[in-house]
């Protein structure tokens, strides 16, 4: 829509700020990322990388408490996805911050064997109103074009394939909005309040992404106090902004056996500085002095990682798949050195930003899950 400009002036130069940020960025950008050469050398920068990347993220701040579990509603789901029951939980992560959460549990197979049932941690991303997408409640007008246009349901998919699976409202998400953004409008209901939380947090040396990390954290814990759940054997899948927590959390989380990010995985400088107006959840006040996302990735060494890329997904910024490339082999650079390179599994869809499940069951036969 064009917009008015009859009431200002034509500015013929701008003076702008970016090319002495990307200056900067060269100068100062990733002073820590991996140099060694061997499988020692790696685990001990990993020890090191995880306690910096901690640090900026702002976990020392968590605070400590009991999970106090509550069970708010149980629903058997109808139709297509009939013998689905879709249970409303509430854990506290921190002092007076509680995570709801949808828990998908798909009905017991007709000859079921001795195994724990899987379960799969499926954080959501933006513009799809938090947990409500991710679990397929198409019910919700807004919700099912969210869904349509993203492929949003990924909870709901994976529960039709027997998983167990949680389905959280990350911080700031459907009923985690603060306060600027607690309305039932439909542009409040689907967005976030990720700008705000960020004003209130990083003054206090945390961050928004620190934040959702620590919660599926904590929703760990609560997989590991379900006795019939396979907690040793968990995954996690998010897209979007679902990816960016997936990233992060499983990073720093080795309790996470197979990780799916879809949709995130790219060089900060293209599409993070270039690309300067994404949420505020991105950023990490000196994250990129220290690490490139391919260097945080590589902290999953060696467990199964599967990475999607859109080819023409706006977010990879504008060098393309190119900026992609870079950072996968950051990450299978580690992986050489467990012999496990094979393990990482990179994902090319044609098209935009969207999850794609076809690469479901190819991942999950490789990974064995």
């Amino acid at each position: 829509m064009p917009q008015d400009s009859s009431r200002t002036i034509s500015i013929k130069k701008y003076y702008s700020s970016l090319p002495n940020m990307l200056s900067k960025y060269e100068r100062f950008a990733r002073k820590d990322f991996f140099k060694g050469n061997t499988l020692s050398e790696y685990e001990r920068w990993r020890a090191q990388a995880r306690a910096t990347l901690s640090e900026l993220i702002g976990l020392d701040k968590m605070d400590r408490v009991a999970l106090k579990p509550q069970l708010e509603e149980t629903i058997s789901l109808q139709g297509e996805n009939e013998g689905i029951v879709r249970q409303k939980v509430l854990i506290q992560s921190e002092q007076d911050v509680w995570v709801p959460m949808y828990v998908l549990i798909p009905p017991v197979p007709d000859k079921p064997d001795s195994r724990k049932r899987k379960v799969f941690i499926a954080p959501p991303g933006h513009q799809g109103a938090g947990k409500y997408s991710i679990a397929g409640m198409r019910e919700i007008p807004a919700v099912a074009d969210a869904i349509k246009k993203y492929n949003y349901d990924y909870g709901l998919q994976l529960a039709r394939r027997g998983f167990v699976v949680i389905c959280p409202d990350c911080r700031g998400f459907g009923e985690r909005r603060d306060e600027k953004k607690q309305g039932d409008a439909e542009t409040d209901f689907l967005t976030s309040s990720c700008f705000h939380l960020a004003h209130m947090a990083e003054p206090m040396g945390e961050t928004v992404i620190g934040m959702c990390a620590w919660d599926l954290m904590k929703i760990m814990d609560y997989i590991e106090t379900q006795p019939d759940w396979d907690s040793a054997n968990v995954s996690c899948l998010g897209f979007s902004g679902g990816g960016m927590q997936t990233l992060y959390f499983s990073a720093l989380d080795e309790r996470v056996k197979n990780v799916f990010i879809s949709g995130y995985l790219y060089g900060f400088r293209d599409s993070l500085m270039i690309l300067n107006g994404n949420c505020s959840c991105n950023y990490v006040p000196h994250l990129w002095e220290h690490f490139d996302m391919g260097d945080i990735a590589s902290l999953i060494a060696p467990r199964n990682l599967m990475i999607q890329s859109g080819r023409e997904d706006h977010l990879n910024g504008p060098r393309g798949l190119e900026n992609v490339y870079e950072q996968v082999e950051i990450i299978k650079n580690v992986y050489r050195l467990y012999d496990r390179e094979d393990f990482v599994i990179h994902d090319i869809r044609e098209g935009g930003h969207c999850w794609h499940e076809d690469i479901l069951e190819t991942a999950i036969q490789k990974f064995g899950i």
